[in-house]
């Protein structure tokens, strides 16, 4: 299992550790809360990944991946999974309360995926074609295409390794990043015309309400990554992306440039979590009043970070 709205490390950790398991001869059930996104949905063996309808599963252990807490499993999820005698978690959020029977959690790992190659090549479990680019797409998309910095050594060696185990890079870049439906450009157009930057252009954020995902026929998915493009603009510090959610929920990404601007011990305060750079919050709305709480957060540690 891996977390609700799943991305690139969340759906290739699944497929990659439950393709070893299954050339092992074990029988792996593949289940996300929300189900399998469109835009990875060309990763050999993603028809495997279910949407639970409320079943309990025959199973013996169940295996968390790429999930700070258990909740963000989905209550489905967590429902397929109750007859399991021993839980597993793997993850590499610093803020994991460590809420599996095994836990393996690695907070300097840049991607889960790079915990489980690791771990796959230790124990000389099986790395088939399935679980090669399964494990280079988990790690491609959560380190920014190798360019965020928590990109280490380990992560160039292994993308090498299995580049030597047979990886079509150009083609499986191709299907990641240059194949997104016209409806990701409006939603981009959308977006650009609610930024709003503070006044020394430290902070950026945009804003996307819920009936505008519905106007424009949005996906979960289709807004993956766009956080990027105000975090790349020169001065920007701090980029936060406001999502209105169904019921009036807003979903918080935060993106940070700067370690001594540490965005997990922001979204802490709101009982939320994630990376020093890279962290998420889920709030009660409306979204102006959650809005004005996180900036003034941030706007807090901005300030001290410049001492």
């Amino acid at each position: 299992m891996s977390h609700v709205r799943p991305d690139g490390d969340a759906i290739g950790s699944q497929l990659a550790l439950g393709h070893a398991l299954e050339e092992m001869g074990k029988t792996v059930y593949y289940v996300n809360e929300d189900g399998l996104p469109e835009n990875l949905d060309f990763l050999p063996h993603a028809d495997r990944i279910v949407q639970p309808k409320g079943e309990v599963l025959d199973v013996e252990v169940a295996i968390a991946v790429d999930c700070a807490t258990k909740p963000r499993l989905g209550e489905n999820a967590l429902k397929a999974a109750s007859n399991a005698k021993l839980w597993i978690n793997i993850d590499h959020h610093i803020s994991n309360p460590r809420y599996g029977d095994l836990n393996h959690i690695d907070s300097t790992s840049p991607a889960t995926g790079q915990i489980l190659y690791n771990l796959i090549t230790k124990e000389d479990l099986p790395l088939s074609a399935v679980t090669r680019d399964a494990i280079y797409v988990a790690v491609s998309t959560d380190t920014g295409s190798f360019q965020y910095s928590g990109t280490t050594v380990e992560t160039y060696e292994m993308a090498a390794d299995l580049v030597r185990r047979g990886l079509d890079v150009g083609k499986i870049n191709a299907l990641t990043y240059d194949s997104n439906p016209y409806r990701r450009v409006e939603l981009l157009r959308h977006l650009l015309n609610t930024l709003v930057r503070t006044d020394d252009g430290e902070i950026a954020d945009w804003q996307l309400e819920y009936h505008v995902k519905e106007e424009l026929e949005l996906k979960p998915e289709d807004s993956e990554g766009l956080i990027d493009i105000i975090r790349a603009v020169k001065g920007v510090t701090v980029a936060v992306f406001f999502e209105e959610l169904k019921g009036g929920t807003v979903r918080v990404s935060m993106r940070s440039k700067d370690l001594k601007v540490n965005v997990c011990e922001v979204a802490k305060e709101f009982h939320g979590g994630g990376h020093a750079l890279a962290a998420g919050i889920r709030m009660e709305g409306p979204m102006s009043e959650a809005r004005e709480k996180v900036l003034a957060a941030l706007r807090k540690k901005v300030d001290q970070a410049k001492g």
